[in-house]
């Protein structure tokens, strides 16, 4: 069915709490594992109705955040995704204290059983009130982002829209969009302060009502961490401030070199080379019908995909006023269909869109047809990220056909953004570490702490001069930081994990594919450790994993730079 023609339905939330109740109290009195079993995946199929229209609401709310139908549905869901966690919390209790637990987890798998202990625990009808009010600050926050408008050349443009002048050959085109970029952000400084700040306090007292000092273990839980914890994070972090931030330090060096320039300001570190970076060529129709051609060839399962994912309009990718920023991937359970929202912009990232959200929307797709209940569908977020990333790579014998003969430029380009991102990424996770262990400081002790990371994870980055990033307000840009917090270090060890497939590929593109779709089709049955492990690559947070791929990736650089 096309997206459009999906009807959505408000749902009936006394009645849904009525079958759950139902299906709880069979569980509990089951005679079998079968019984048990039949029970939790009726419930599941209740969770997939309930996540159909909560996701339509979503999708066509942030496509739209003006639209009052929609933007009341959405804080409609926003109100009961607490009660409704409340009442799945029951049916999964139900589940592990069942007397045939073992049989179901010879059935279901042991990391399904994890899986829901931990969200157990990540869950308290306590906090009720505050989840509900912690889901309005999100959506205050991201309709605030979304109603940003940018005054330039006369003109009032959506930020997305400044993506091409931040990217101009001409460096006084992208200082004026940085500063035309900030001065929005600065204009609304005082709400953004609010915002983050009733964020950090709600979700520490959240973390407090269950025991725990502060966020970061609650916050771990509910991103389903089931194989490491702040200790391998923080090991993470470690080897990417010792091992790769020397590496990137020279990386920006030479892309100092090539634009001529002695050091890179902000403005100039989105530019690759003097004369412009490149950018994919024909409209937005001809990029998506492009990409549509790419995956009817790159395999049969991706052709199968893509057929599914065009022909039924779950794409959403041009920018306009009042759309949400930023992309995502997300599924209409009902449907078995994946959606990808994105903003065009008339850059290289379109085109990344196009590889990496369709990495996630690929596996859903996957996923989605093979039986299993929802529970595993997705591994955690680490290895989800994997599915995104690695296709941005995978894809690379199409990258002609967006780019014509500036691929090589892009290529390069795509390179050493990846690599440069993971230091980035891992200041926005140490940056939340830092809030969440110190929820009590100021605005401007916030800002302190963000320019103090710049130094460690990004020394080669010049901000003076340039309203909003100057003051070291550059993370309240970060959607993450708002809406999804602690989620930003999975990208990190993902990427680390997709430049492994990609190396692999280079070597034998058959073998890494296969490799490839076995780590997508793991889903949520597996770890992320294990799903690393059996794909015969290192552990990000492993000793010396770093060291290797880091020196790996910068030799191709090296090497295709010439």
């Amino acid at each position: 069915m096309k997206f459009s023609e999906m009807p959505y339905q408000r749902p009936d939330i006394p009645a849904l709490r009525e079958k759950l109740e139902a299906l709880r109290a069979r569980i509990e009195g089951a005679q079998s594992a079968d019984e048990a079993e039949r029970a939790y995946r009726e419930s599941d199929a209740l969770s997939q109705q309930y996540a159909t229209a909560t996701s339509l609401a979503y999708i066509r709310h942030s496509i739209d955040t003006r639209d009052a139908f929609y933007d009341a549905e959405n804080a409609f869901a926003d109100e009961n995704e607490p009660v409704v966690k409340e009442m799945a919390q029951a049916v999964n209790l139900a589940l592990l204290r069942s007397p045939f637990r073992k049989e179901l987890e010879a059935r279901l798998g042991e990391v399904l059983f994890t899986n829901l202990e931990i969200e157990v625990r990540s869950f308290s009808p306590q906090n009720l009130a505050l989840m509900q009010e912690e889901n309005r600050l999100q959506s205050e926050y991201q309709k605030l982002y979304a109603s940003a408008l940018a005054d330039w050349e006369g003109a009032k443009l959506p930020l997305p829209k400044l993506g091409p002048y931040k990217q101009s050959g001409d460096r006084a085109t992208r200082r004026r969009a940085y500063e035309a970029e900030g001065r929005w952000f600065d204009a609304h400084r005082e709400e953004l302060d609010a915002l983050y700040d009733a964020l950090v306090r709600n979700r520490t007292q959240q973390a407090r009502n269950m025991g725990h000092e502060s966020y970061l273990p609650l916050g771990y839980d509910r991103l389903g961490r089931n194989c490491y914890g702040i200790q391998e994070v923080e090991a993470f972090r470690d080897q990417i401030a010792q091992d790769l931030v020397p590496i990137v330090n020279g990386v920006r060096a030479a892309q100092a070199r090539r634009l001529g320039l002695t050091s890179l300001a902000l403005y100039d570190s989105t530019v690759s080379f003097p004369d412009g970076n490149a950018a994919p060529q024909g409209t937005a129709e001809e990029i998506l019908e492009k990409g549509h051609a790419m995956y009817r060839e790159l395999s049969p399962e991706t052709a199968e995909f893509a057929d599914f994912l065009w022909g039924n309009e779950l794409l959403d990718v041009r920018s306009k006023e009042g759309k949400a920023p930023g992309g995502y991937c997300t599924e209409i359970p009902a449907y078995g269909a994946p959606f990808i929202f994105s903003n065009f912009n008339g850059t290289s990232d379109d085109v990344d869109v196009l590889t990496h959200e369709a990495g996630h929307a690929f596996a859903a797709y996957r996923a989605m047809r093979r039986g299993i209940p929802s529970d595993l569908w997705t591994p955690t977020m680490d290895a989800a990220e994997v599915h995104s990333m690695s296709m941005e790579f995978l894809t690379a014998p199409w990258h002609e056909r967006f780019f014509g003969p500036a691929v090589r430029k892009y290529e390069l380009a795509h390179c050493e953004d990846a690599l440069t991102f993971i230091p980035y990424g891992c200041m926005v996770d140490e940056f939340q570490h830092r809030m969440y262990e110190n929820p009590t400081l100021t605005p401007e002790q916030r800002n302190a702490v963000w320019l103090d990371l710049e130094k460690k994870y990004r020394p080669w980055m010049d901000l003076s001069g340039l309203p909003f990033y100057g003051r070291g307000a550059g993370w309240q840009r970060q959607l993450h930081i708002y809406l999804f917090p602690l989620y930003y270090i999975d990208y990190c060890m993902a990427q680390t994990v997709a430049f492994q497939f990609w190396m692999a590929s280079l070597a034998d593109r058959g073998g890494a594919w296969a490799r490839y779709l076995r780590f997508v089709d793991g889903g949520g049955a597996k770890t992320f450790a294990s799903l690393v492990e059996d794909a015969g690559l290192c552990l990000p947070y492993a000793p010396g994993c770093i060291r290797k791929v880091g020196g790996e990736v910068a030799q191709w650089l090296t090497d295709n730079a010439r």
